[in-house]
């Protein structure tokens, strides 16, 4: 199982970025798929999740401002943020929950990370 993350990169306050995530390899089933985040000296938060049947959740921090979506054909998960500030800067990983072919129980995945960078 691999998870590919793209779309990170250098943006300006109030501007946009879009995140791709994809799962590939030997997969049943993928329960829940969500996008944590990782500032300097700082721990790993939740930004948002969404599980199979569409119900997503926010932080606090970027509620309003990203949307988080899913296509279950293409096991791929999306988070759309706008309006960025510079405290939005971080690493950003994708987080899947899912059934391989290799376990018996869902498993925990993790993508490599994508920089955003919010500044002017």
């Amino acid at each position: 199982v691999q998870l590919q993350a793209s779309g990170g990169g250098l943006v300006q306050p109030g501007g946009s970025l879009r995140l791709s995530c994809a799962a590939s390899g030997s997969i049943f089933s993928i329960r829940r798929m969500g996008w944590y985040r990782q500032a300097p000296g700082k721990q790993r938060e939740l930004v948002s999740s969404i599980t199979a049947d569409g119900n997503t959740n926010y932080a606090d921090s970027v509620n309003g401002r990203f949307t988080i979506s899913r296509d279950n054909a293409k096991n791929t998960v999306d988070l759309q943020m706008n309006s960025l500030k510079p405290e939005d800067t971080a690493v950003y990983y994708c987080n899947v929950e899912l059934l391989s072919a290799f376990s018996s129980r869902y498993l925990t995945y993790w993508g490599q990370g994508t920089q955003v960078t919010v500044s002017s």
